[in-house]
């Protein structure tokens, strides 16, 4: 029995529309889920922020003892023990009798100052913490925490007058290179066990510099650039300081360089050439990968010769950059190239080659006349051959690397310069022989 073309097309055309409405409503179904959880975690998020004021006075050590409380109720409900009835129910009494530690107000005015503000790393610092009862009533005792680089102080204030001051003297850790941060005072009202804790914060951070060690060196870096200042190059250009030669006037060029008593001789207007002069731009580089380095202190010898030589170059007023693979430090003055220096840590692996982290570092920068390029024991001085391929022949290179209490040394190896610097004391004695 045949079936008419009609039905067969019907049939065949049945699954079709069957699978299209099924991911129709599929596609619904899963647009509605993903509505809905969105509206759950909104409607979430809101209580969480409505409860907030309560539940973030609640500690770690609070919400521990409240679900031990609500385990030992379920397990004397569901077991008839009465023992867990008994330390569920002390348990919730506790946290109540806390309640009580949280409350009231205070009107402090608190100020934190650190004397001096920058210091060398091993220099001694001081913090001082002023405590002020700005309210028309006697204070209650409070205890004020007060964060400190790493650490962490904690001072007792007693009951004040209104207008009473009380102030906490403490010291602060210089030994090492960094930027440590006193604050923010934040003071603190809860019970003794630490269940609940309400704190109040009351200052801003301060920030206490602590300077690598540097060495003085003479001006111009004992001649690192003072050779290059106003050297001439090959460069023609149409404004400087070095005459080269006089041509025909070009639409466009400046009157001022016209040369009048010859163009009246020749009858044309002819106009000055010069040959442009170098300017003195310093790209002083140090790698801070850790692997290039066999020591932390001689990650720190690095810094102090980084910091060193810039503060010295900025002296001079000569152009300078400085930069390490994460931080590009600012040159306006010795003291702000200090401070970011304070910010130099190691890093993992940034770059591949040290060739590739010092091209990054200067293309967007002018060409610079010398580039000093340091780094640690670890890495090979293949690597700071390689940097002299970043850049072109008027560009002097020099390789300082960093080798802790190996003897100092200053050598050319294929036309580089390589200073090999063991301890500070030995940088100034040989950035004196130094001639690119």
């Amino acid at each position: 029995m045949s079936v008419p073309a009609g039905t067969r097309e019907a049939q065949a055309q049945a699954p079709s529309q069957t699978r299209i409405a099924l991911r129709t409503v599929s596609r619904s179904l899963g647009t509605s889920l993903t509505a809905a959880r969105r509206a759950v975690v909104r409607a979430a998020r809101a209580v969480a922020a409505f409860c907030e004021p309560v539940t973030g006075v609640i500690s770690t050590t609070g919400w521990l003892v409240l679900a031990a409380a609500v385990v030992s109720l379920v397990l004397a409900w569901a077991f008839g023990w009465i023992e867990f009835a008994f330390l569920g129910f002390t348990l919730l009494a506790a946290v109540l009798v806390s309640i009580a530690f949280v409350f009231g107000r205070m009107h402090f005015d608190v100020g934190i100052e650190l004397q001096p503000a920058r210091v060398v790393a091993g220099e001694r610092a001081l913090g001082r913490l002023a405590v002020r009862n700005a309210g028309g009533a006697p204070s209650a005792p409070a205890r004020i925490e007060l964060p400190v680089g790493a650490g962490l102080a904690e001072f007792v204030v007693p009951q004040l007058a209104p207008g009473e001051e009380h102030e906490e003297l403490f010291a602060v850790p210089t030994n090492r290179r960094a930027v440590i941060v006193a604050g923010p005072a934040v003071s603190v009202r809860g019970d003794q066990l630490g269940m609940l804790r309400r704190t109040v914060r009351w200052t801003d951070p301060v920030e206490l510099f602590v300077h690598p060690v540097t060495a003085r060196l003479l001006p111009s870096a004992a001649g690192l650039v003072r050779d290059l200042e106003g050297e001439i190059t090959k460069v023609i250009t149409n404004n400087d300081i070095s005459f080269h030669a006089l041509r025909a006037y070009e639409p466009g060029d400046p009157l001022r360089n016209v040369h009048w008593r010859t163009s009246a001789r020749t009858g044309q207007l002819m106009v000055r050439q010069y040959e442009e002069t170098r300017r003195s731009q310093l790209a002083l580089l140090q790698s801070t990968e850790r692997a290039h380095y066999a020591s932390e202190d001689e990650f720190e010898l690095g810094v102090s010769v980084l910091a060193s030589i810039g503060v010295q170059v900025i002296r001079d007023k000569t152009r300078l950059s400085v930069a390490t693979e994460r931080v590009s430090l600012r040159t306006a003055t010795p003291t702000t190239l200090l401070d970011d220096s304070c910010r130099i840590d190691p890093v993992d692996r940034a770059y591949p080659t040290m060739r590739d982290f010092v091209r990054e570092a200067t293309k967007r920068l002018p060409a610079p006349s010398v580039v000093i390029a340091v780094g640690g024991s670890q890495l090979p001085l293949a690597e700071f051959r390689a940097v002299e391929t970043v850049f072109g022949n008027d560009t002097q290179t020099v390789a300082v690397r960093i080798d802790l209490g190996a003897p100092s040394s200053l050598t050319k190896i294929a036309g580089m310069t390589v200073a090999t610097i063991g301890e500070l004391a030995d940088l100034p004695r040989l950035m004196r022989r130094v001639r690119p």
